[in-house]
């Protein structure tokens, strides 16, 4: 069994991402820790409480981060997950207490319970993480396998396309918080990153026979996975919108689902017109090879990646 700590900021896809998680009995979620991202961190750690309850999910540790990034400002995000961040879900409030312990100290107490044996899946900016290297040095030989939804890679045009960040080029979860993830990236962590190269790919989109297999369904969370695909279709979005975060879960769940390279890689920090892309140095002369090496994704099993989750949720 594959022990997985989810870091979050729910967050509509983060939702179907976290109950993709919860319902694979391929891995068991060892706890839950709340970002600021697409929302600050006191309101995604309300969403995942939410989220847990609509689950009826055992008892997870969930702890809040920072509700500020590394650099000190929260950026303005142009992309709206509604008002409570879960497609107007209106989901009741929560009565599950926050752990006691910051996100950071809930990250390096379950990596040391489980080191060997954990993989970190990143589904927002890299705060709580580079908070946790930073409580613990040693981090990354501890975890098995940090995948992170991060970046744009240049393997697809939706690198570029489907740029999500507030400026022409950078992936939101990196532009957040650049410095935390350029300290990751440089960390030595066995890391893989899902940029929006795959995470973006209308191959993802649900097609008609999964959205029908959803809708056919009672649990809450297919009738949520159908409400957030509507959510986003009125507003002119595609429902990949709704999956972004699912392919780190899927990764995790089954390894097979991705294709994989490597590259070398940093992250830009102090332009305005590029803060926060992820530069590849692809040449084949005079590359900087001092560049942190990295794992990225390159392909996806569309086909099977959407029945893994349509038969997740619907289970």
């Amino acid at each position: 069994m594959k022990n997985v700590l989810i870091d979050t900021d729910p967050g509509m896809d983060d939702a179907l991402a976290i109950s993709l998680a919860l319902k694979s009995e391929e891995i068991s979620v060892r706890a839950i820790t709340a970002v600021t991202g697409n929302l600050t961190a006191d309101r995604t750690a309300a969403n995942a409480l939410r989220i847990l309850d609509m689950l009826d999910a055992p008892d997870i540790p969930v702890a809040q981060g920072p509700l500020v990034p590394s650099g000190g400002s929260y950026p303005s995000d142009p992309f709206s997950h509604g008002s409570d961040g879960l497609a107007e879900s209106n989901l009741p409030d929560s009565t599950r207490p926050l752990d006691n312990r910051s996100a950071a100290q809930l990250i390096v107490d379950t990596v040391k319970e489980h080191a060997g044996n954990i993989t970190v899946c990143a589904l927002g900016p890299l705060t709580n993480i580079a908070e946790a290297l930073r409580l613990d040095p040693e981090l990354p030989t501890k975890i098995t396998e940090l995948i992170i939804v991060g970046g744009s890679f240049g393997e697809t045009p939706y690198a570029w396309t489907q740029a999500t960040g507030d400026n022409p080029v950078s992936e939101w979860n990196i532009f957040v918080d650049p410095e935390s993830a350029r300290a990751i990236f440089h960390a030595g962590f066995n890391l893989l990153a899902v940029g929006l190269d795959v995470a973006t790919h209308p191959g993802i989109n649900f097609e008609p026979e999964h959205l029908q297999i959803l809708r056919a369904s009672e649990k809450p969370e297919a009738a949520l996975a159908v409400r957030v695909v509507d959510f986003v279709n009125r507003r002119g979005y595609q429902s990949y919108c709704s999956l972004i975060d699912s392919v780190a879960v899927a990764a995790a769940v089954d390894a097979s689902l991705v294709k994989t390279a490597q590259v070398h890689c940093d992250i830009s920090i102090n332009d305005q017109l590029t803060r926060g892309m992820t530069v590849v140095d692809r040449r084949h002369h005079h590359r900087w090879t001092e560049l942190p090496l990295i794992t990225i994704t390159t392909g996806l099993d569309f086909g099977r990646f959407l029945d893994l989750v349509t038969q997740k949720l619907v289970a």
